[in-house]
């Protein structure tokens, strides 16, 4: 019987003309792949975090833009090329906190410049080498950040993670995941502690389910009882993902991730943020810059009930994000190494290489 790791988080299925996903909405309940086709299609499935976790959000756009790419109908490379970009803009309106969704969009949109002087038809196939190269990337990137993010743990030590940066969130192994699968290879028999995380419950849906179905020793807590777990000794690293990290070493995560930093600093347990070097934009100062997206109020007051908990009209705020402060972070795992404090140098030479 397959398990929910046997399925593909995202797919390219060019002879049905459609990128195909795991419906991660309907998790852990029902294994449900979605077939997307066309631009709205696309623009849901990223908004309605059916697709979602930042490098499988971008492999997703990518794959997404070829398919649409496709179906362009002209000779000329100046239509050719508009009609991309007004889909390129439309797909990156989907998610604007996660950066790894336009940092795709844009490699996709250097294939065409650096190949306008070809046939259309040769620009569409080099897009559709680039999606995979994407989606491959992805995979090794992941594990390598797995095996940096390994060289700070023990064996037997008790793991705290939040929201889900797990192989549901990429092509495979994960960012904050990537670790513990690695270890669970060489037996190191890690304890982890997973965060239902609220509003989405991602840490209960989606890293509780994949951790437990493939024989990790995981707990899940609700968020507010990290401290009480913190306290009683039983976590000796926090490994959380991110979506964007600014010039200064601030990212910005599922909401709730800066609450889990400061009572980490508090039980001076080491706080890490894994993440691909595309996450990290250097372009935004610091996490002021960053756009915080806010979701609808229907999340929290009745998503997850039969019936509404909530007062009617009673006023909601639910941001999907919230910013962790450059001080609360003990180092940022990479694919390029790990950066420590001071960030803004440390993350000039992630970048740089």
């Amino acid at each position: 019987m397959s398990g929910i790791l046997d399925y593909e988080t995202v797919e390219l299925d060019d002879d049905d003309n459609c990128v195909v996903i795991i419906d991660q909405t309907k998790l852990p309940s029902k294994i449900e792949q979605r077939r997307l086709y066309d631009a709205k299609e696309m623009w849901d499935a990223i908004y309605l975090l059916q697709v979602r976790g930042a490098p499988a959000i971008g492999v997703a756009a990518a794959m997404g833009i070829y398919i649409l790419s496709k179906g362009i109908k002209t000779d000329s490379y100046q239509e050719f090329y508009d009609t991309f970009v007004s889909y390129k803009d439309y797909l990156n309106s989907s998610r604007p906190t996660a950066v790894n969704l336009l940092w795709a969009l844009n490699r996709m949109d250097k294939i065409c410049s650096d190949n306008q002087d070809k046939p259309i038809a040769s620009i569409k196939e080099a897009l559709r080498r680039e999606a995979q190269a994407i989606k491959a990337e992805d995979i090794q990137v992941c594990r390598t950040i797995g095996r940096y993010g390994l060289t700070l743990l023990k064996p037997g030590d008790g793991i705290l993670t939040h929201c889900n940066a797990g192989q549901l969130a990429a092509c495979k192994y994960g960012t904050a995941t990537a670790p513990i699968y690695l270890g669970q290879e060489k037996g190191y028999r890690f304890r982890v502690f997973a965060d239902e995380t609220r509003p989405l419950l991602q840490g209960a849906r989606l890293t509780a389910y994949e951790l437990w179905s493939v024989g990790i020793d995981v707990t899940l807590i609700c968020d507010n009882m990290a401290a009480t777990v913190m306290k009683k000794g039983w976590i000796q690293a926090v490994l959380v993902g991110c979506d964007r990290v600014a010039a200064n070493g601030d990212t910005a995560n599922k909401i709730g991730t800066s609450v889990i930093a400061a009572v980490a600093r508090h039980y001076r347990i080491p706080f890490y943020v894994c993440a691909p070097a595309a996450t990290i934009d250097l372009d935004t100062p610091d996490g002021a810059a960053i756009h915080i997206e806010e979701r609808p109020a229907e999340e929290v007051t009745e998503m997850w009930y039969e019936t509404r908990m909530a007062p009617e009209g009673v006023k909601v705020f639910n941001p999907a994000f919230d910013v962790t402060d450059h001080e609360l972070i003990t180092a940022i795992i990479t694919e390029h190494g790990i950066a420590r404090p001071p960030f803004s140098e440390s993350l000039l030479t992630i970048k740089s290489r």
